[in-house]
């Protein structure tokens, strides 16, 4: 098979594809604030759920969570310990904790209900870390999972009493499942190609935007590296977007050097949004992307 089936080098073609007019007049330096599950941010730039990040940098989780604070940022956590998620909150940062599809719902509710005692801002469950590239379900540092019905899922998002965030949709079909059984979020990923020939998390973003109707807060992930990227994503209808290798190289300064990357993202996007005569993330008009055709 050829190096066309990586559905990362696939997403950065599609967004290299997009190229962007200026708006110059009437406009001005725009704010990025927005608002996430009922809360304020100075960014719609959020770390993307990470874990193991002890490997990159001393106590990696925490300083992780710092960065995203100092930033003014919302900070999603993947896969961990009970106390690498006890660890993030003692930094004061807004966290998300994203739960793998656990084989064993029981242990899927145990982690909502610790995630709650750690003052999370929302809940959610990495849904399409299900299957193996063998045919056979995905088995993640020892532990098995098994893919979730919707009443299944349905059932998590009841018992959480914060907001239920669904990771890894990526069709209209799955998204109007989430909006139906009381999701606040949805991210479209593809986790960074967990299969091959994925379509891009921005080509299918304009259909499920009209499909939900803004039921729903959409958050994008997967293969944003720059403010043009955030950018790009916004005008296509996300009320936000999630970082995350393009913050690791980083975090092995610590936690200021997340913090630099992130607002430097935001910067770019800043420019960009101002050159585009958008006031604020929610007002970027999508018709200032055209697709490059030659």
């Amino acid at each position: 098979m050829s190096e066309a089936y990586d559905s990362n080098r696939i997403t950065r073609d599609y967004f290299d594809s997009l190229l962007l007019e200026t708006r110059y007049i009437d406009a001005d330096l725009p704010s990025t604030e927005i608002e996430m599950f009922g809360r304020t941010y100075q960014m719609p730039i959020m770390t993307a759920a990470l874990s193991h990040l002890h490997s990159v940098c001393e106590n990696g989780m925490s300083e992780f969570a710092l960065g995203a604070k100092k930033a003014g940022a919302l900070c999603f956590v993947g896969m961990g310990e009970d106390k690498d998620l006890e660890e993030m909150a003692a930094t004061g940062a807004d966290i998300v904790k994203i739960i793998k599809p656990h084989e064993d719902n029981a242990e899927v509710f145990r982690k909502i209900e610790h995630a709650v005692s750690q003052k999370v801002v929302a809940v959610g469950m990495d849904i399409d870390h299900v299957f193996a590239g063998n045919g056979r379900y995905d088995v993640v540092c020892g532990l098995p999972m098994k893919p979730k019905s919707y009443e299944e899922l349905k059932g998590f998002v009841n018992a959480s009493p914060v907001p239920f965030v669904v990771k890894g949709v990526l069709s209209v079909r799955d998204a109007i499942k989430c909006v139906s059984m009381g999701a606040s979020a949805i991210i479209v990923s593809h986790h960074h190609g967990i299969m091959p020939y994925s379509v891009p998390p921005l080509m299918i973003l304009p259909d499920i935007v009209r499909a939900v109707g803004g039921q729903i807060k959409i958050i994008v992930d997967c293969g944003i590296e720059s403010g043009i990227d955030v950018f790009k994503a916004l005008a296509l209808g996300a009320d936000a977007v999630c970082v995350g290798r393009d913050l690791m190289e980083r975090l092995k300064d610590g936690h200021e050097g997340v913090t630099e990357r992130l607002w430097e993202l935001n910067d770019e996007l800043k420019s960009i949004m101002a050159r585009t005569g958008s006031p604020s993330p929610s007002m970027i008009d999508p018709s200032v992307i055209h697709r490059k055709y030659f």
